[in-house]
């Protein structure tokens, strides 16, 4: 046809992208087939036989109403994950404060759809959660990134100014953070989420994904009186779920009545609710894993101080620890050995999940041996 040139070499910079996305990368992580991988902060344990049955029970279940459409509310899977919330995070909880989507990040992103937008901007204190800014550039939000201490923590007082400075429309903060894992306290927590109030008033997200695996407690009591506070959740972790894709979050009711006004029909397909509930049914057998990784962060943690290396606090199933010069070249060295972890972009940092005992150890001798090279 007269006009058309060659498609073969087209790029996204030939594209009509919006311009907020031109230069950005995808969310990623390498998923190379190495003996040990210990990069994306996955629970190591399959699920127990038991709960695989009962999954396929309930599936089969499902299965048989496959021409109709999921419930569209979600209305037993939420109040199953109000019953877990109530029983573990210290603060009861009902249907009407949970929702729940595909993963937390559809989570964030309905959330963000809701909440922030084009003309609006959120704030988040990094390093932390990629995703957090990710989608929100991609719902035409704009992003700010806070402060931290050298030590990855969060000042109060100045991420408190930012807020003020800024008024965003959104506050995102990680608990126990991601990629450092350090938890965030409730004062802080309170002392921003009021600093948000004064300014705006906005949205406050606390992301505690990795609540199960930390020291402390989950900081959802402090809903009660704090209408604009989000706490946001996943069965990724602690359930040993990620193939599942479940987030929820647990608010005000009128914040769950709002993200219902961004939510895509039947967004939760029947599969993934029936393997949800299955899966509420065995809390007790998959917490009991947690403990088991719990015991095996606190271990990493001794050893890598030991051998000679930083390492942040962590709350969540994963270490941080450092510093390298070259932070790449550290990961590709570990990989030459076998063991797969994160290059997480802090630099001179890099990131390791808690895996099982014989998983921990091929870690801990790759970085021995790293560590006798940098010596040498």
């Amino acid at each position: 046809m007269e006009g058309a040139g060659p498609v073969s070499d087209l790029r996204i910079d030939d594209l009509p992208v919006r311009d907020e996305l031109r230069g950005k990368s995808p969310y990623g992580a390498p998923q190379l087939d190495v003996p040990v991988r210990l990069n994306t902060n996955e629970n190591p344990y399959p699920l127990p036989e038991a709960l695989v049955e009962r999954i396929a029970e309930r599936v089969r279940e499902a299965a048989r109403h496959l021409n109709r459409y999921p419930d569209r509310d979600a209305v037993e899977l939420r109040t199953r994950l109000a019953e877990y919330l109530t029983r573990t995070g210290g603060h009861e909880v009902t249907l009407t404060n949970v929702w729940a989507a595909n993963g937390s990040n559809e989570v964030i992103q309905q959330l963000l759809q809701t909440f922030g937008g084009p003309g609006r901007t959120a704030i988040g204190f990094e390093p932390s959660y990629s995703m957090h800014g990710l989608i929100a550039r991609g719902t035409g939000t704009g992003w700010i990134s806070g402060p931290r201490n050298d030590d990855f923590t969060i000042d109060p007082e100045a991420a408190a100014r930012a807020i003020a400075e800024n008024a965003p429309d959104v506050v995102f903060i990680t608990t126990p953070n991601n990629p450092t894992g350090n938890a965030v306290s409730a004062e802080t927590v309170v002392a921003l989420y009021d600093a948000a109030q004064a300014a705006k008033p906005s949205i406050v997200v606390v992301d505690e994904a990795y609540v199960e695996f930390s020291h402390g407690a989950s900081l959802l009591p402090l809903l009660a009186g704090r209408p604009h506070l989000v706490v946001s959740r996943t069965m990724s972790k602690a359930f040993g779920a990620a193939g599942l894709r479940l987030g929820y979050l647990a608010a005000h009711p009128a914040v769950v009545d709002a993200v219902q006004l961004v939510r895509l029909p039947y967004h939760l397909s029947a599969v993934t609710q029936a393997t949800a509930l299955a899966a509420l049914e065995h809390t007790d057998t998959l917490l009991g894993y947690v403990s088991r990784l719990k015991a095996e962060r606190d271990r990493l943690v001794d050893e890598l101080r030991a051998i000679g290396f930083d390492v942040t606090e962590s709350d969540a199933n994963f270490v941080q620890f450092g510093r390298f010069a070259d932070a790449h070249e550290a990961w590709r060295k570990i990989l030459d050995r076998g063991v797969l972890v994160r290059d997480n972009g802090v630099p001179g940092w890099l990131r390791v999940t808690a895996g099982t005992p014989a998983e921990n150890d091929a870690f801990l001798d790759a970085v021995r041996a790293l560590k006798k090279e940098q010596l040498a």
